[in-house]
């Protein structure tokens, strides 16, 4: 047992060749990277036709990944939509009855093939959302890694869901944070605040060390 404490000691104490990933890191290369103007999933956009405009008016979602989507709290309730694009796993990050929260749950979904997984998450600077990363990244890896499609949403689907979905690419993908925040942020604003950036930033040393 002491050997085993040892060895992560000395993983702790590695040094990365190109120094720790910080949170400013994160931060600047959020600032520094523009979000491409892409069509909403699923829709055609050639197709004129004003219903069909409308009806693309409630819906806030990108795919940010291969097999992956952001979205907020209204396109997350609207079941037709999700099934129309395929999505077999649904993840969210705002389970909750109060204010900041999504109050939706697994039998909200039960007259769907849908797979549900809800966390509690506030988005506050505090919360401790490093504790589901393995949780979430094997949730939305059981969609892709199946040829399936996750859905990964909070209440804007800006902070908590990107998160997520960040801390997937890094732990499933063997993505470097910076490389992870770019690929997301070109196909959505996405904007994690100054906890999550620590957190993810934390896990990208974490992850880098192991891999040494």
């Amino acid at each position: 047992m002491r050997s085993t404490w040892r060895d992560r000691d000395r993983d702790f104490q590695k040094e990365l060749p190109d120094g720790e990933t910080t949170q400013r890191l994160l931060l600047n290369t959020l600032c520094t990277t523009s979000t491409e103007n892409r069509p909403i999933p699923g829709f055609d956009p050639n197709k004129d036709d004003v219903q069909y405009y409308r009806l693309q008016q409630s819906i806030d979602c990108d795919e940010v990944y291969p097999g992956i989507y952001i979205g907020d709290s209204a396109t997350a309730r609207n079941k037709q939509y999700l099934q129309m694009l395929g999505i077999t796993h649904l993840l969210n990050c705002a389970e909750g009855k109060r204010f900041g929260f999504v109050n939706t749950d697994e039998n909200y979904y039960k007259d769907t093939t849908i797979k549900y997984l809800g966390l509690p998450l506030a988005d506050v600077c505090s919360t401790d959302i490093s504790k589901y990363f393995d949780t979430v990244a094997d949730f939305i890896d059981e969609a892709v890694s199946t040829k399936g499609k996750a859905f990964v949403h909070c209440v804007l689907g800006i902070s908590r869901s990107s998160t997520c979905v960040l801390a997937y690419l890094m732990i499933k993908k063997e993505m470097l944070a910076v490389d992870a925040v770019k690929t997301v942020r070109k196909n959505r604003y996405i904007q994690p605040n100054d906890g999550f950036l620590h957190q993810l930033a934390r896990l990208d040393n974490q992850l880098r060390r192991q891999r040494l």
